[in-house]
């Protein structure tokens, strides 16, 4: 196998529907090489073709490199784009990471619709990901390493070169006498990545020359059973769901103890746009579902909690406090807004229901918070009833009865 124009067709041609493709431009050699052989597919491909650079201001030569981008550009007579990101990291945050997320933040932003971003990761990329992924003791999802193809911003982003080698690269961008930059932070073993580059990943090449090859084909088996592993969850979680933001632990605790956890993982994924940890999963399954019945459970993680109450798990963000102190004056006439995120209440015109107009003659009430203790008698009943006793009738789940 070699790489070449030919190739990259037959990857481009598997994601049609795509009015432009945007190579996203480091300099680097192997988007240098990914850039040229899309150059040489312009007439037969039914898209416009671009490139974007990223400038992370990390390095003294990085406005060199944008100026580099940009003249390689030229000659190939593309359009080009630069943009300027805050790569630093922030405390606990590793530099790789920062530039990354900050990376591609800002693509996704730029990223327009029915555009493609093409990415130049390639085949030992892919084993160095897998590797670092089973250091972490990664699941399934995490060995898959980087997926071929994701939805990025309004558009796609494709890595059409994830079975290509680096050397292949390397004899492609050497044929065409192509000029790259070289980023002096590669050689640098301190990163996690370089250091597998160039420490390990030598040393299991000479005992098994195909190692990449094999670690690639591993990554994409995990990929497959991260799939049917979703499509399982998608089945389960159709079965569960509830009201919003609820699932039936009735259900839940009826599936296997590892589709229960499957499903968790799925459904707090959905809700919450990251996968909880192992560690935060093992307490939802140990002090939430494993405790009694008639317990208030609840598990923080982040700015994420999990409730249970009534056979039903509640999946919520963490409320902030509030001044439950203040006392409200509102005028019946028109809308009163609450305090934090508590919302407006309005009135409208009832008859047989509500609150009768002579108990409020001058059209004004008193809005406080619940203190504990209330009585009340609803419309339609004969006696007083205690508040609390009303929201266990109704099902107003505890932890929201302090909202009210």
């Amino acid at each position: 196998m070699k790489f070449s124009p030919d190739y990259l067709l037959q990857q481009l041609r598997r994601y049609p529907n795509t009015s432009c493709y945007q190579v996203a431009f480091s300099g680097g050699l192997d988007s240098h090489a990914l850039l040229h052989a899309l150059c040489k597919l312009r007439a037969v491909l039914d898209a416009e073709i671009g490139a974007v650079h990223v400038n992370h201001g990390l390095q003294q030569d990085a406005d060199h490199w944008e100026s580099h981008c940009r003249q390689v550009c030229a000659g190939l007579q593309v359009p080009y784009v630069s943009l300027t990101v805050d790569g630093k990291a922030r405390r606990g945050e590793s530099p790789e990471a920062a530039a990354r997320s900050a990376r591609y933040t800002a693509l996704a932003d730029w990223l327009p619709a029915q555009h493609c971003l093409l990415t130049a990761q390639h085949q030992d990329d892919q084993a160095e990901t897998l590797l670092l992924q089973l250091l972490r003791g990664s699941g399934v999802n995490g060995l898959a390493a980087m997926p071929a193809m994701t939805m990025l911003g309004a558009g796609r982003h494709l890595r059409p070169l994830l079975a290509v080698s680096r050397e292949l690269l390397h004899q492609y961008a050497e044929a065409n006498r192509l000029v790259w930059i070289e980023d002096p932070s590669n050689a640098d073993a301190a990163f996690d990545r370089n250091y597998l580059r160039q420490q390990v990943l030598p040393v299991l090449r000479e005992r098994w020359p195909a190692v990449a090859s094999s670690l690639s084909r591993s990554a994409s088996h995990c990929a497959d059973a991260a799939q049917l592993l979703a499509d399982l969850a998608e089945q389960d979680l159709h079965a569960l769901s509830g009201r919003e933001n609820t699932l039936s632990l009735t259900g839940l605790v009826a599936l296997p103890h590892t589709r229960q956890g499957n499903v968790l993982r799925h459904w707090i994924k959905l809700l919450a746009g990251k996968t909880p940890s192992a560690a935060v999963l093992a307490r939802i399954m140990n002090d939430v579902i494993g405790s009694r019945r008639d317990s208030e459970p609840c598990v923080r993680w982040g700015s994420f909690e999990l409730r249970r109450y009534r056979e039903e798990l509640f999946l919520l963000r963490q409320a902030g406090s509030e001044d439950q102190s203040a006392v409200l004056d509102w005028v019946l006439a028109g809308p009163l807004a609450l305090p934090g995120k508590g919302g407006t209440l309005t009135t409208t015109p009832a008859t047989g229901g509500g609150i009768r107009a002579a108990a409020v003659p001058d059209g004004r009430v008193r809005v406080t918070w619940r203190q504990g203790g209330e009585w009340c008698m609803p419309a339609g009943r004969e006696h007083h009833h205690r508040l609390k006793k009303l929201f266990q009738e109704q099902g107003v789940p505890p932890w929201e009865r302090n909202h009210v």
